[in-house]
């Protein structure tokens, strides 16, 4: 199983029914056999984005809680390149989340992330980072 990186989008996507992606990451975790790293960020963003539903906020926790994902913490020099990437990409929609993603990635050198953001082909992300659920 290969280390790969999961972005807020497919977390959400895969708790929330409704969401246009919920299928397409469903199938893609069934097939894709995927250690699923996250930040914090990430997950604060998640559980902000499903507050639609307490059940389902509770259902995605009481999934992280069992090993759904391992989130990966972070310290103060991984806190100056969050700062650093947000800086440089300012113009984009690149947020802490997006950030804190990059900068445990080039920490843990893990090379593959699960996002539907758009936006991650446009920075240093493309070169250090494989999105394989848009290429999927």
């Amino acid at each position: 199983m290969k280390n790969t990186l999961v972005d807020a989008g497919p977390l959400i996507a895969l708790f929330d029914k409704d969401d246009i992606y919920h299928q397409q990451i469903l199938e893609f975790l069934k097939l894709n056999n995927c250690h699923l790293y996250t930040t914090w960020p990430v997950i604060t963003e998640t559980l902000h984005l499903l507050s639609f539903s307490l059940e389902v906020q509770l259902d995605f926790l009481n999934w992280l809680d069992r090993g759904g994902l391992r989130v990966l913490n972070f310290d103060q020099s991984i806190l100056k390149r969050v700062i650093d990437l947000t800086k440089k990409y300012n113009d984009l929609s690149f947020d802490f989340a997006d950030a804190s993603l990059v900068a445990v990635a080039e920490r843990e050198g893990i090379k593959d992330i699960i996002s539907i953001n758009s936006d991650f082909h446009k920075t240093e992300k493309s070169s250090f980072l494989n999105n394989i659920f848009l290429t999927s």
